[in-house]
């Protein structure tokens, strides 16, 4: 993606209006009133240029040194505020945690030395984060029905990338939000040869059943999220950071991306959507062999998108036709 200041406010732009229409349109469906969608809405259009700045290294670059703890703060703190304020579920508890998360992440590696141990326990305390569902408490619903906990999760995602790319100095893992031509094809290609083994794996052990097609707007959103987001960050995480990591440590490319594939199965035994449980071995198998497609996708592109566009397709394919 081109760097400079004017994309990124095209991109502020596009995204504001795009997000704003489907905020309100999203109300509408669901009967949310008035009151309690505009400020939620609010603090997710203020959270995007936060989220939207990682993918640009000639603006996040500005935030080096002493600037970024300070920086991660106010953008941890500002979209909870515009969205609790307002509706007087404010509670400085919560403020507490979001503060603590933010600078445990922006100190960590100015306080503590680049190691192995401190390397693994850093990818560890954002697993903590995610699975012991720390944001459920600071995002309670503002309205019956209203989840927004993935408020959190969106600025877990900046703060994370940030402060590994700017304070840790992984090598460039090619971040970004708009795949090449050669990254989506390198991509399509391992989705397409993932699927037939994805196949004779999922369906013995009954890990998925028959459910759609999905509505094309569900399928469209999907494939956007994973895209833009869950599967950008998934992947910036396992290919661009641990597999790497790995591959320094060890000097084996083939290891990394074996062992980095396992780590990334293992992590989806606490995938309990659906009625699954823990440990959910099933997902796990299945999750470790699609991170070696989306694995050996980065090495070949060179970049971590072309493991994302493997990654976003075959999420995509389950959502619409599976459960």
């Amino acid at each position: 993606m081109t760097q400079s200041p004017g994309r990124f406010r095209a991109a502020l732009l596009i995204g504001w209006i795009a997000l704003g229409a489907a905020g309100l349109v999203y109300a509408q469906v669901k009967d949310i009133p008035t009151w309690a969608a505009l400020p939620v809405l609010a603090a997710f259009l203020a959270e995007y240029p936060f989220y939207l700045l990682p993918g640009f290294p000639e603006l996040r670059q500005r935030l080096t040194g002493k600037t970024l703890p300070l920086f991660l703060v106010f953008s941890a703190l500002l979209p909870y505020l515009i969205c609790y304020l307002p509706s007087g579920q404010f509670h400085w508890i919560s403020v507490v945690r979001l503060i603590a998360l933010a600078l445990a992440l922006s100190l960590w590696y100015l306080v503590l030395p680049v190691a192995i141990f401190t390397d693994l326990a850093f990818l560890a305390l954002i697993a903590f984060v995610l699975i012991g569902k720390y944001f459920d408490l600071i995002y309670p619903a503002p309205y019956p029905g209203l989840k927004i906990s993935i408020l959190g999760h969106i600025g877990l995602i900046h703060m994370s990338v940030l402060v590994l790319l700017l304070v840790r100095r992984v090598p460039e893992t090619g971040f970004g939000f708009l795949p090449s031509r050669r990254e989506w094809r390198i991509g399509a290609l391992h989705y397409l040869a993932f699927l037939p083994l994805a196949a004779l794996l999922a369906l013995p052990l009954k890990a998925v059943h028959w459910a759609g097609p999905a509505p094309l707007w569900k399928t469209a959103g999907t494939l956007l999220a994973w895209l833009l987001v869950v599967g950008l960050f998934e992947e910036f995480l396992a290919r661009g950071v641990l597999q790497q990591w790995i591959e320094d440590w060890t000097w084996n490319r083939n290891a990394a991306l074996w062992l980095t594939s396992a780590v990334f199965g293992l992590v989806h035994l606490w995938f309990t959507g659906g009625g699954r449980t823990f440990p959910n071995w099933r997902w796990a198998l299945i999750a470790g062999v699609l991170g070696w497609f989306c694995g050996h996708a980065r090495n070949q592109a060179g970049s971590i998108r072309a493991g994302v566009v493997t990654h976003a397709l075959v999420v995509t394919t389950w959502r619409a036709f599976f459960v």
